[in-house]
């Protein structure tokens, strides 16, 4: 299982298998990073496979080499349907592209003096304080349209109302025609006796 894991980089088996393979392959693994004739001895005396010493000591080695251990990855998948035995994936960590993101590990050690925070400034910023929507304007956001939007748009509320107040005013003034609609109406009626007589 060591040769097929380390030819396929990874391989599916059961949760127990896999955790004693993890045991037995790791310290294979680090004994790996080092590449001399002992180690690759040693190496071959537990895999007995050239070919898979070989590709161990040429493809794997260089990327575990800033690994300091955790070189595999148990992934549990579910259960057999046969006999219910719970079935996993154990891969090789740093030939999965979808977890391995090739992330820079920061070496930087942090005093608790805070003296690398003193020689910074800080950059001043210009605050105008005559209003909120001059402010928003003056980034150039589209957030400040949507602001300005919404200051503008009492203000177009307030034109029809009062535009509906005196159409309401006059409303009288349109009945008073209607009145003197009547009239006419009235003579229209005069006009038929006139013609009928």
């Amino acid at each position: 299982m060591a040769c097929s894991l380390i030819q396929h980089k990874r391989i599916n088996t059961t949760l127990a298998k896999a955790k004693a393979l993890r045991v037995f392959v790791e310290p294979i693994l680090t004994k790996a990073k080092t590449d001399s004739t002992h180690s690759r001895r040693v190496v071959f005396s537990y895999l007995q496979n050239k070919e898979i010493v070989t590709e161990l000591f040429r493809d794997i080695a260089p990327k575990i080499a800033e690994r300091n251990g955790g070189y595999t990855r148990i992934i549990r998948t579910g259960y057999r349907l046969g006999d219910n035995a719970e079935m996993c994936m154990i891969e090789l960590v740093d030939f999965n592209e979808i977890y391995n993101t090739d992330r820079t590990k920061k070496t930087t050690r942090r005093s608790r003096r805070g003296g690398s925070g003193a020689g910074k400034e800080i950059p001043n910023v210009e605050v105008s304080t005559d209003s909120v929507a001059e402010a928003v304007v003056s980034t150039d956001a589209p957030v400040a349209e949507e602001v300005s939007v919404v200051e503008e748009a009492p203000v177009v509320e307030e034109t029809p109302v009062v535009e509906e107040a005196a159409i309401v005013e006059e409303t009288p003034v349109v009945e008073d025609s209607s009145s003197a609609e009547e009239t006419p109406a009235a003579d229209d009626s005069t006009d038929e006796e006139t013609k009928e007589a």
